[in-house]
């Protein structure tokens, strides 16, 4: 199962792909990790979904990820007595604590944080931004605003607050009770949604000690503010352009999803690139041509993984939209100014000598036009800052610890497989030539590179280089 591309896939599990069948034929079609989301997965569904991923894995022996992608705080208006009503433009409409079902002129807001955050000249958007009020005048108990964009609202429609800081926890209780049941499961992602500040991600990783990684989602303007402390306390990013895009001007997202992209290579962390990607094929076989082209200018960005949402969830076509995201990255990575535009953005390296290392294998790899650039990992940090130069040769990496492998399924250009620690050098190298030529990297004759840190097996020691020659067998020797 060599993918031909170096992009990751991430598809989304739903009610069109939940069977053991269906998440095979995905897998087969190009996807190389799974995302579950909690907003519509009872925990009895999730663990089933695990365990038929886990099925899917063993029968093909290549580590896949798992990804649970939290809910986070949804924020709603109450009810209204008639069920919905229409709001003019410049009339004026009231939020506040009253339970008493809302009529044209109020309505609940069940969030006191929000009456207590909100300040006059903030906006609110109301169901995905269809309306907009602006606060005129606020209290702890109620908050007068003016339409500024009117429409027909009712029940319990969502509330999103661009300007307003809000101090709430990016986990509610479900999310905690989600989280835990995830990690007993055992997933290997863990996403936060609504992170807006480091302390969100901080206090997420002091419940998982360890036991998964965490993706911060990006989709509040707080966060773009504090974009550097959220990705050095991360593991890796998603721009998650839908919510992105209700609280910001739409046409800030496509900078903002560059300038992310590079920001998350710089620090060496894996960035997602997510929502309405291949939108259509909810409900066409085929995308538009301006989908494509959008999938397209992510694999150019050198982003991680490229995601499908409700196309692989409750689409029409999920084994369509994946094998279109596999066509796609493979046809623009072939692209000769494809490798102009990677090597363009590539960062410095950090002063530190695993990441020296990393820069040297990249540049030896090229010089010598070597088929593959092969690292033993234990945590698999070596492979991320292999990664992080976006090598020309495939990358394959080589660990002893299954969660690494699963870890690394969203990496770019990783190859991974999950194999025996070795014994010493001698080993590791002869083993790495074996496992490249039976996997298809490398044929008899060619020689490899080899990353990995000695002493072996502990984690964040990269600090060896090896050139090698692969044998007949496929053992390779220096």
């Amino acid at each position: 199962m060599r993918r031909l591309r170096r992009i990751k896939i991430l598809a989304t599990l739903g009610p069109a792909s939940s069977d053991l069948a269906m998440i095979r034929r995905l897998f087969e079609a190009g996807a190389d990790l799974f995302r579950i989301n909690m907003s519509h997965t009872p925990h009895d569904k999730m663990r089933e979904l695990v365990a038929t991923i886990r099925n899917v894995e063993s029968s093909y022996g290549r580590p896949i990820g798992i990804l649970v992608d939290l809910q986070g705080p949804k924020l709603r208006l109450g009810a209204f007595a008639e069920g919905a009503v229409q709001l003019q433009n410049g009339q004026t409409f009231t939020l506040d604590s009253d339970k008493t079902p809302g009529d044209a002129t109020r309505v609940h807001l069940p969030h006191p944080e929000i009456l207590a955050a909100l300040r006059p000249g903030h906006a609110l958007l109301l169901d995905d931004g269809k309306v907009r009020l602006i606060a005129e005048e606020t209290s702890k108990e109620h908050a007068v605003t003016r339409v500024v964009v009117g429409g027909k609202m009712s029940d319990r429609k969502g509330v999103s607050l661009p300007d307003t800081d809000l101090p709430v926890s990016a986990m509610t209780p479900k999310d905690r009770a989600d989280l835990e049941a995830a990690l007993v499961t055992g997933v290997d992602w863990i996403a936060l949604s609504f992170v807006q500040r480091a302390d969100d991600v901080i206090e997420a990783k002091k419940m998982i000690r360890g036991r998964a990684a965490v993706m911060a989602k990006i989709e509040k303007p707080q966060a773009i503010d504090r974009l550097a402390d959220i990705i050095e306390a991360s593991d890796a990013l998603m721009v998650a352009r839908g919510d992105l895009g209700v609280e910001l001007p739409l046409e800030r997202v496509p900078s903002l999803q560059k300038q992310m992209t590079r920001m998350a290579r710089r620090a060496g962390k894996p960035v997602v690139i997510a929502t309405q990607m291949l939108e259509s094929m909810i409900q066409s076989p085929v995308p538009t041509r301006a989908e494509v082209s959008d999938v397209a200018t992510a694999v150019y960005e050198g982003a991680d993984a490229i995601m499908l949402s409700a196309e692989s969830a409750a689409g029409k076509f999920p084994v369509e939209a994946v094998s279109t995201m596999n066509r796609i990255g493979e046809e623009v990575e072939r692209d000769p100014t494809y490798r102009s535009v990677i090597t363009a953005q590539r960062p410095s390296p950090e002063s530190t000598a695993g990441d020296a290392i990393a820069d040297a294998a990249r540049q030896i790899a090229e010089t010598l036009d070597l088929p593959a650039l092969i690292c033993w990992t234990s945590s698999g940090s070596t492979a991320v800052r292999v990664a992080r130069e976006r090598p020309k040769p495939p990358i394959v990496a080589i660990t002893p610890n299954i969660t690494a492998g699963r870890r690394l399924a969203v990496a770019w250009g990783v190859h991974c497989v999950v194999a025996e620690d070795a014994r010493d050098q001698d080993d590791m190298v002869s083993r790495a030539g074996q496992i490249a030529f039976r996997d298809g990297f490398v044929r008899a004759g060619q020689r490899v590179i080899i990353v990995a840190g000695v002493p072996l097996g502990i984690p964040g020691t990269t600090n060896m280089v090896r050139i090698a020659s692969v044998g007949p067998e496929g053992d390779a020797h220096m």
